[in-house]
């Protein structure tokens, strides 16, 4: 019951959002990820097609979301 509440709050002020924020969380999204990439050597180390696998399966839901549904 406690993580709907957070999820309805959490909706609520995604409303508020512009494409400005959206690109503002994208954006430091991709610092931080940047960020622990160069922290942590053995993450950049791997095959390119685990990246490719990553960016496949993380891109399933709002594919399907956005054109099939």
């Amino acid at each position: 019951m406690c993580f709907k509440k957070v999820v309805d709050w959490s909706n609520a002020k995604m409303k508020k959002f512009d494409w400005l924020d959206i690109g503002c969380i994208k954006f430091g999204s991709m610092a931080f990820a940047l960020t622990v990439a160069k922290l942590w050597e053995p993450l950049l180390s791997q095959d390119w097609k685990v990246y490719a696998l990553i960016f496949v399966v993380a891109g399933i839901r709002p594919i399907y979301r956005a054109y099939l549904k």
